[in-house]
Parts: structure tokens; C-alpha cells; sequence
């Protein structure tokens, strides 16, 4: 090995540099679909990962731990270990290559050349799931069906998922902590690694998650990590100083007393101290924690059963922590997975309310499209598009289906005077519109609130004669205190306030 250590460390140099030039060349060229663009991003991350690899060999040459490299340098100059000439060190060399080509007849010279360029038109062998649709949507329904089987989730709809997913926060942190909780979030934040690396190869995912790690640290130091801010064994802190009630505030039992009985209960029960008695024994009890530690306050008055486990508080502290501070690790990457692929969310959030809407012969004669169009898949944003029949683009930027069209009545004009003689196509944007800026602007200008009253009025005078009526209507259970208001004379007749007033200022009563 000795005798081509410094050709194999310039044969590493000529590969890294062919790598280097073939990754610019490849870059050079735009690809003309995302299919292409994806197999470009993979090749040159190969190309990455043999630059990387080629460049460990080289380290570990240069680092010469057995000395091979400095034998083989000291040997060119004629100088060996021992002794021999420089003419006998080249015979033996000689002798080498020539039982070396002796062995192997059929040895040539191979150009790397040809190699490098063939690189430049592999396409990677990518796996994806018919749902992910070559890496346009995720496949979450395997997880989908983990969450809505489970404590913490909830029955709702595929779609709903696809929004909640992300939202970690609204779990409740006993839920957290549990055995199905972790390996529910360990699956699915596999998943999402495993979609991003597929989809976007030329992002360093370890420097992400090494600044979210670093961001984790200095937010659980200070106990600002959203949804585990109330951590009772954070820092090593004692439980005791996490209750609802801070007693360095309070110098008597009787100061302590004023906080009032529920709050002295909660603080009991946090403590697994007995809550029942009056205002001063709860008040007496939660004192004894202020100089007394918990391990060390008689076991009377605990609640049965938890004596213990504050006992052993101290050794169960420290791994719960760790494995709170792992489940929200765990919580921080998914979050910033979810954020960096956003828009792929969204948009498959999009195509599953689509599929909704389509019958399976509409969904296989969909799919056949999207496989002829993805290989003659083009992004000119001067392509036209077909639409002789001026239909409306829907999510993709292509026209919607015909049978859409006439189902939603897009072909159908409403217009409403109240907001400018505006047209709505469609009577669901008609529906809509009663509840936007623009109408209730319109409204607004008239005097008239905008009320489920006023639905359906898109006329001006018709609104205006709505709102007399209801305002007439409002004026008979109007209170008339002239009318109303009953006054009663010496003699027991009743009089209404506006009769008695004029009878008394006659003299008659």
C-alpha cells in the first residue's frame, strides 16, 4: 500500500475536483419540470456525499498515523529505513509494476471523463407513495389512524387532521407524558425527516436541528418553552415552590388565611397534602411547608398514598424531566418540519377537499392526467392554457372541471345594489358576499345594521322599508311611561300617569 499511498492521495484530489465541476455543470442547466429539478437536487447531493467521503480518505493520509506517507516521501529522496540505495529501492519498484501488469494483462487506462458525464443524466431511484404523488403531497394516514385512535386525539376528518397535526400545544401535558403520546410523535416526526430528505436533498437537516436544539436549551433554562412553561421539576427546583401560593409573601397564618379557601386547596392538592378542615387548619397546613421540607412533615398530613411517592420525589424527579425535555425536543423539530414544508401541507390539505368532491372514475381519469402531463410537464409561465369555455381557475392554476362549473352555478350573475351594483357568480360567493367588507360597508353608509334580518336584501329601498318596519315594531313594545305608568288617588281609582296629571292640575283630585 505503501508504494501508492501519494497516488492514491492524488488520484482523491482528481475526484474531488471532476465531482466539483460535474456538480457545476449540472446546476448550470434548468430543468424544465419539478421531476427534473428533484433528480437534479439528488444527483448533486450524491455528488456531496462522495466529495465528503473522498474527503475523510484524504484527512486520514495527511494525518499519516502509521507514518506510511513519510516512509514513501523519505523513499523518493533515497532515503529508507534500511539502508538501501537509491538504485536497488527503483529495481524493486520496477519489479513491482512489472509483476503487477503480469497479473493483470488486460490493465488500461480508464477516462473519468465519460464516467462523469454519464452522471449528469442518471434519475435516481426515489421511493414514493402513490398518495405523496412524487413528493407533491404527504401520506399521513397511516398516523392520522394512530391519532384518532388514541387518548389524546379526537374523531375528526382527514382533512382536519392535515391542520391540527402541527398544533401540539392544545394536548394536554399528562397526555404528553404517556408511552402511546411518545411513540405517536417519534412516527410521525420520522416521517416528516424522511419526506423532507426525499424532497429536499440540498438542505442540511442536522445544522436545522442543531440550532433547534440550541434554541430548546436556552428557552427550558429560563422556562420559556411554549406548553411546558409550569414544569413542577424544572431546574432541580423543590416541588413545593411551584404551588399555586408563594408563601416567602406570607409572615403569619392569619395573612395566609385572606387568600381564601379554594386557593389554599389547590395548593394543597399540588403538594399531595390532605386539603379538608377549616380555612385556619388548610392555612396551618400549607405553612408548615415554608421552612419544612415535604420529606420531613409528618405523614398525617398527607393524603393516603402519596407519602411515598414525595419521598421519592428526588430520584423519579430528574428522569421525568428528561423525558419531558425529550418529548418537547421531539415537538420542536416537528414544528419546524411543518413550517418548512407548509406549503406542501397546505397544498395537501387542498387536494384531499378536492378528492372529496370526485368520484373514483373522476379520480382514476385524473391520476392518468397527471402521469401524461408530468412527463411533458413544462414551468414557461408563457405557456397558454386551453380554456375556450373562459372557465374559472381553480387551486392548480388550470381551469376548474365543466361539471364543477354547473354544479356551483358559476354561470349564474347576482348583483347587489347596496354594495355598487357589484356581480357575484355563483350563489355560493352570493351567499358569502352578505358577510364581507363590501356589503357591510354598504350597510353601514345606509344606517342600517347588518343582521340575519337584512339576508337575501340586496336592494336599497327594499332594506330601507325593512328597517321602518322593524323599527315600528320596536316602537309599540316601547315603554311609554305617559301611557303606562299608574298613579292611584285617595279613593282607590287608578289613573294612568298622563290622566292623573291633568286631573290634578284641574283640582279634581
Amino acid at each position: 500500500m505503501s508504494a501508492t499511498l501519494l497516488e492514491a492521495t492524488r488520484a482523491n484530489h482528481e475526484e474531488v475536483e471532476r465531482l466539483e465541476r460535474t456538480i457545476v455543470k449540472d446546476l448550470q442547466n434548468d430543468p424544465t419540470s419539478n421531476r427534473d429539478r428533484l433528480y437534479q437536487s439528488h444527483r448533486v447531493r450524491s455528488m456531496i456525499d462522495q466529495i465528503s467521503s473522498t474527503t475523510y480518505k484524504l484527512i486520514e493520509i495527511y494525518e499519516d498515523k502509521d507514518s506510511a506517507r513519510k516512509d514513501e516521501i523519505a523513499a523518493l529522496g533515497g532515503q529508507t529505513a534500511s539502508g538501501s540505495s537509491v538504485f536497488s529501492v527503483f529495481y524493486d519498484r520496477l519489479k513491482e509494476i512489472r509483476e503487477y501488469h503480469r497479473r493483470h494483462p488486460s490493465a488500461r487506462v480508464v477516462d473519468a471523463t465519460d464516467e462523469y458525464e454519464q452522471m449528469l443524466k442518471e434519475e435516481p431511484l426515489i421511493e414514493f407513495s402513490g398518495e405523496e404523488a412524487s413528493g407533491r403531497y404527504l401520506d399521513l394516514h397511516e398516523l392520522y389512524n394512530d391519532y384518532i385512535n388514541s387518548k389524546f386525539g379526537e374523531p375528526i376528518e382527514y382533512s382536519a387532521y392535515l391542520q391540527v397535526f402541527p398544533q401540539t400545544q392544545k394536548i394536554p401535558r399528562k397526555l404528553k407524558l404517556t408511552r402511546q403520546y411518545k411513540e405517536y410523535l417519534s412516527k410521525l416526526l420520522e416521517y416528516l425527516i424522511s419526506f423532507f430528505e426525499r424532497t429536499e436533498p440540498l438542505q442540511d437537516l442536522e445544522r436545522i436541528f442543531s440550532k433547534v436544539s440550541t434554541e430548546l436549551e436556552e428557552q427550558w433554562a429560563t422556562g420559556m418553552v411554549q406548553g411546558w412553561e409550569n414544569d413542577t421539576h424544572e431546574n432541580g427546583h423543590d416541588p413545593s415552590q411551584h404551588t399555586a401560593i408563594d408563601l416567602d409573601y406570607y409572615s403569619t397564618v392569619e395573612e395566609l388565611i385572606e387568600v381564601g379557601p379554594e386557593r389554599l386547596k389547590e395548593a394543597l392538592a399540588a403538594l399531595g397534602l390532605k386539603t379538608g378542615g377549616t380555612i385556619r387548619q388548610r392555612a396551618e397546613r400549607l405553612f408548615l411547608t415554608k421552612d419544612t421540607p415535604l420529606e420531613k412533615l409528618d405523614k398525617k398530613h398527607f393524603v393516603k398514598g402519596s407519602h411515598r411517592s414525595v419521598q421519592n420525589g428526588a430520584a423519579s424527579t430528574p428522569q421525568e424531566t428528561n423525558d419531558c425535555k425529550e418529548i418537547a425536543l421531539m415537538e420542536a423539530k416537528m414544528e419546524k418540519l411543518c413550517d418548512l414544508l407548509h406549503e406542501t401541507i397546505v397544498r395537501t390539505k387542498e387536494n384531499v377537499e378536492k378528492k372529496q368532491a370526485l368520484t373514483y372514475e373522476e379520480m382514476e381519469a385524473e391520476r392518468e392526467e397527471d402521469e401524461v402531463q408530468a412527463d411533458t410537464e413544462s414551468d414557461d409561465d408563457e405557456q397558454q392554457i386551453y380554456n375556450p369555455l373562459k372557465l374559472p381557475m381553480g387551486w392548480d392554476g388550470k381551469p376548474i372541471p365543466y361539471w364543477l362549473y354547473k354544479l356551483h352555478g358559476l354561470g349564474q350573475e347576482f348583483k347587489c345594489e347596496i354594495c355598487g351594483n357589484q356581480s357575484y357568480w355563483g350563489r355560493r360567493a352570493y351567499e358569502r358576499h352578505f358577510k364581507e367588507w363590501r356589503h357591510q360597508h354598504g350597510m353601514r353608509c345606509l344606517g342600517i345594521p347588518n343582521t340575519k334580518n337584512f339576508n337575501e336584501i340586496t336592494s336599497i329601498e327594499e332594506a330601507k322599508e325593512l328597517w321602518d318596519r322593524i323599527q315600528e315594531r320596536q316602537g309599540v313594545n316601547k315603554w311609554r311611561p305617559d301611557l303606562e305608568e299608574e298613579y292611584e288617588d285617595q279613593e282607590g281609582n287608578i289613573y294612568n300617569k298622563k290622566t292623573y296629571t291633568d286631573l290634578q292640575r284641574q283640582g279634581l283630585i
